[in-house]
């Protein structure tokens, strides 16, 4: 079985780790690694880590069979074509992916894709505190902001 699993992956912490373990037990995971310009567009920010390294460090994890990076500015339906090119039997998303199960199974039966299953990791990894990017951003924020006073 073929696994696909989609992020930013700006700065990888045990929530990713724990999605990219729980996709392997499923099959063989291939990750798309999100451009720098998709996760302006979407997120209205830069990223922290640029495309090229995240992609690096995505493909050095042991869960991940292979890496690479997402197609540049095509939105949802241009993903979801790239993606397929990956030949891909499962879509796993992590917990907080804000892509719906519903939309991705219309989006696959538009392609003739019914055959390739959507997934979701059930619960978030919060085994630590510092559990997603945007608490890790906030930590270092709020500590940059305590030496300064």
């Amino acid at each position: 079985m073929r696994v696909l699993v989609t992020g930013c992956f700006d700065i990888i912490h045990p929530g990713h780790i724990h999605l990219l373990k729980e996709a392997a037990k499923l099959g063989d995971v291939f990750v798309i690694v999100a451009r720098d310009s998709t996760i302006e567009r979407y997120k209205k920010e830069k990223p922290i880590i640029p495309e090229q390294q995240r992609l690096e460090v995505i493909k050095s994890i042991k869960f991940v069979s292979d890496a690479v990076l997402g197609s540049e500015g095509n939105g949802n339906q241009g993903y979801l074509q790239f993606a397929l090119t990956l030949k891909p039997d499962i879509i796993f998303l992590g917990p907080n992916q804000r892509t719906s199960i519903d939309y991705l199974k219309k989006g696959l039966e538009d392609y003739n894709s019914e055959h390739v299953q959507v997934k979701r990791l059930d619960k978030i990894y919060d085994k630590f505190d510092l559990n997603s990017s945007s608490a890790i951003k906030d930590k270092i924020e709020n500590q940059s902001k305590n030496k300064r006073t």
